[in-house]
């Protein structure tokens, strides 16, 4: 049973590990075209790869919480571009 729990783990981390650098590419390329801010979030359980001028439109139309600011979801955010 062990060996099975940490096979299939060892297999959602690999899954998990391929999106994330396929996210993180994607936000470089983005920010390389654009010159704008990228972050890599998770939301719904999904990678997502968003600007930083979208998520304020988000804050601003009530997508997040009224109390989130768009730094508190940028300190969050799994990698920002630069």
């Amino acid at each position: 049973m062990v060996v099975q729990r940490n096979m299939f783990q060892l297999i959602k981390d690999s899954i998990f590990a391929f999106r994330f650098k396929r996210a993180v590419r994607k936000a470089d390329q983005l920010h390389h075209i654009t010159h704008r801010k990228y972050m890599v979030l998770v939301i719904n359980k999904r990678l997502e790869v968003i600007s930083k001028q979208e998520l304020r439109k988000f804050v601003a139309n009530g997508i997040f919480r009224k109390e989130t600011t768009v730094q508190d979801i940028e300190q969050k955010a799994l990698y920002v571009t630069i």
